[in-house]
């Protein structure tokens, strides 16, 4: 905890001087920070492509490519409202306490993890997905399912793409109880690199090029480090959403013909991972 205090009060200092709100969120952030976040809740809410990250939460390997992923990826503090994490933490636990954690996965992707689908939501749940679609396009929502990802302290989320079979054009996650480095390198040119912070409380958006063109993934343990400081990592739980892939046109069908179109087989695609992680 003296290290993760040292951090927090160090990341403070460098948002305060950059103008961004401080750290922190949920139902453990200090009572300055809590005001901070509810101060800028409208901003926190704005996840569009036009939105901009925190910037004490977002470091790049050059300006450039800073640039290049402004508005697709993005990372936000704050985004949580006093008490919703311990509402969700409520929901939740029952059901993951039943499960235990996985340290193998089919195609290696992951690892200190188990995981589950939830669609039916109490009231805070309810509220933080609608904040959480404005991530969306209108015509592309996210699928009502929410992939929950309890991440063991010592679990890892390796380098992948999410598979195109599975996921859209936007992933959202939110982050819970612990902080960690969520780390996107270029395909194929591992020395483009972003990293994003995720404090608890905070949501991260991938989009487009951040999406398809970059594997990410949750640093482990001994590698989670930030701007040259640690990150200790513990326990940490992720709800993810993401948006149906849009289905292949029908070459049958001709245009304006009203009949349902129906689905051609879709072709060989390289292995990629499934669901958002």
């Amino acid at each position: 905890m003296h290290r993760a205090g040292g951090l927090w009060r160090r990341l403070r200092q460098r948002r305060a001087a950059s103008g961004g709100p401080g750290p922190g969120v949920g139902d453990g952030a200090a009572p300055g920070v809590a005001a901070a976040a509810a101060g800028a809740e409208e901003a926190s809410l704005e996840l569009g492509p036009e939105a901009e990250a925190d910037p004490g939460l977002l470091r790049a390997s050059s300006p450039e490519l800073e640039r290049r992923l402004r508005g697709l990826a993005l990372v936000r503090g704050g985004f949580l409202r006093p008490g919703e994490e311990a509402e969700l933490l409520r929901e939740l636990e029952p059901e993951l306490s039943r499960r235990r954690y996985q340290f193998d996965h089919w195609d290696g992707a992951i690892t200190g993890y188990r995981e589950t689908e939830r669609g039916r939501w109490g009231a805070a749940g309810r509220a933080v997905l609608s904040r959480m679609a404005a991530a969306f396009p209108p015509a592309r929502p996210p699928l009502p399912l929410v992939h929950v990802l309890d991440l063991h302290p010592r679990g890892e989320v390796r380098p992948h793409v999410d598979s195109v079979k599975f996921c859209g054009c936007t992933i959202a996650g939110l982050s819970l109880l612990s902080a960690s480095v969520l780390r996107l390198e270029a395909c194929g040119a591992p020395g483009l690199w972003l990293e994003l912070l995720l404090e608890p409380g905070s949501i991260y958006v991938l989009r487009g090029a951040a999406r398809y063109d970059f594997t990410h993934r949750i640093l482990p343990p001994e590698a989670s480090f930030f701007g040259g400081l640690p990150v200790p990592r513990a326990r940490r739980l992720a709800l993810i959403c993401r948006n149906a892939p849009p289905e292949p046109p029908d070459p049958l069908r001709l245009p304006g013909d009203p009949r349902p179109a129906e689905t051609p087989p879709r072709p060989a695609e390289p292995a990629r991972s499934p669901p958002a992680r």
